[in-house]
């Protein structure tokens, strides 16, 4: 028995404005021939800037400076043989281990601790700021901030206050004998040419300092009266106008404070204090015969804090200023990826029993972990490129310790070098290091998508 297939009615909706013979396309809008007109720019764009400079870098790097020789790999060779470069290396690989590990870090924590807070969107756009702020510019205000004159320098200010809260300074820094003093310098002080025995009076005479410097209660110097008991002395300052020099002049004052040995076969035997006058005895010495020295912390110059723009810790300094611009980079993607965590998880492990940081470790930093990790990568690129700070920050006589591959591509290039074969050759090795970073998350973000 055959059945005859159902025709709808003539008026109905599903026979209505159809015609049986047009076929309804499935992908509607998705026809690659309307969408070239909308890719050419961008790919023109993109050969423009990106792929013909990447190509003519390639084939430049096998020629010599003058772009007329054909040298092969033998800029490759170059590079790893040059000590500017592979100190540049050196100082990448530390880039690479300490700062974007660093940044994650702090933007983690920050964003973790700023959802407590009512404040949390004003103090995250604080933080953010330094983003607001061109590398060449943050660079000029760091250089200023680690300047090694406390006057000038931010951080060496911090760092003598602190210092000085806990450490006296030197009563006279700066000040020493007389030349004709016979008094030789050494670590320990100044200790005198010649020997003293017991009932001598000796004279010290002292200049390089002001007599600003002297305290208010010193009193005129006058040379002490002898004693066959005791080993005396005066300190003054000799500065007297018009006075002679290494002389004890009327008018000249004392050098109170001031602290005094006597040191016999290299050991430390006495010690006194100058007075007003600058008088000084020692009353229980023995017979025999001793040296004079004037302690070293009578005159060290006065604590100016540390030479943070030096060979030795402007590596640290360049990345600490980079740590404090990127920071606000992790907190905003972090907190982002924090609001979209589902609270559930979080109170199921509170209602269980868990702690906060039982629930930070084993709840919030696993669900976090891919935007944990594409923030992480992505400061690896940035890393890898670092250029203005290390340019602006590190004087001109430690850029070669503070060098890096970007700095070092453009000097090579542009700079003192004009070797634009090595410069290119330097190109594509960083082209090189950025590209499996970059893969990375090319291809995280696709997965994510699909």
């Amino acid at each position: 028995m055959t059945v005859a297939a159902e025709k709808p009615p003539a008026g109905s909706r599903a026979g209505r404005g159809r015609s049986p013979n047009l076929a309804v396309d499935p992908t509607p809008g998705r026809s690659p021939r309307q969408a070239v007109p909308f890719l050419v720019p961008a790919l023109v764009l993109l050969a423009a800037l990106v792929i013909y400079p990447l190509v003519y870098s390639l084939v430049r790097s096998f020629f010599d400076r003058s772009g007329a020789s054909f040298v092969g790999v033998g800029n490759y060779v170059n590079l790893f043989t040059d000590p500017r470069t592979l100190t540049a290396f050196k100082n990448n690989v530390i880039w690479v281990v300490v700062a974007p590990a660093l940044v994650t870090g702090l933007g983690l924590v920050f964003a973790v601790l700023t959802e407590r807070i009512r404040w949390a969107t004003a103090f995250r756009l604080v933080l953010f700021m330094p983003m607001a702020i061109s590398l060449f510019a943050s660079g000029i205000i760091f250089r200023l901030v680690y300047e090694e004159d406390p006057n000038q320098g931010v951080v060496n200010a911090v760092v003598v206050g602190v210092h000085d809260l806990f450490s006296d300074p030197s009563p006279y820094p700066g000040a020493q004998p007389r030349d004709g003093a016979a008094f030789t310098a050494a670590e320990e002080g100044f200790t005198s040419s010649q020997t003293f025995t017991p009932g001598t009076a000796v004279t010290v005479p002292l200049v390089g300092f002001a007599p600003g410097q002297i305290p208010a209660g010193a009193s005129s110097a006058s040379l002490p009266p002898s004693d066959a008991r005791e080993l005396r002395g005066v300190v003054w300052l000799d500065v007297s106008v018009g006075g002679r020099s290494g002389a004890l002049d009327r008018g000249e004052r004392g050098v109170p404070g001031l602290a005094v040995e006597a040191v016999r076969d290299g050991r430390v035997v006495g010690r006194t204090t100058t007075g007003n006058d600058g008088r000084f005895t020692f009353p229980d010495l023995g017979a025999g015969d001793y040296a004079l020295r004037l302690a070293a912390s009578n005159f060290a110059l006065p604590f100016r804090g540390l030479t943070w723009l030096g060979p030795s810790l402007i590596t640290p300094v360049i990345i600490s200023s980079w740590i404090w611009i990127m920071t606000g980079f992790a907190i905003t993607f972090i907190a982002a990826g924090l609001a979209a965590i589902p609270r559930d998880a979080l109170e199921a492990a509170r209602v269980d029993g868990a702690t906060e940081w039982q629930v930070f470790r084993r709840v919030t930093v696993p669900l976090l972990s891919p935007v944990l990790l594409v923030v992480f990568v992505t400061l690896v690129i940035n890393v890898l490129k670092v250029f203005e700070l290390v340019f602006v920050i590190a004087p001109g006589s430690v850029q070669e310790e503070a060098n890096v591959l970007a700095l070092q591509m453009w000097q090579v290039s542009f700079g003192t070098g004009g070797d634009q074969g090595a410069g290119s050759a330097l190109a594509v090795v960083l082209f090189l290091l950025v590209a499996p970073a970059m893969l990375f998350n090319i291809r995280r973000f696709r997965r994510e998508q699909s």
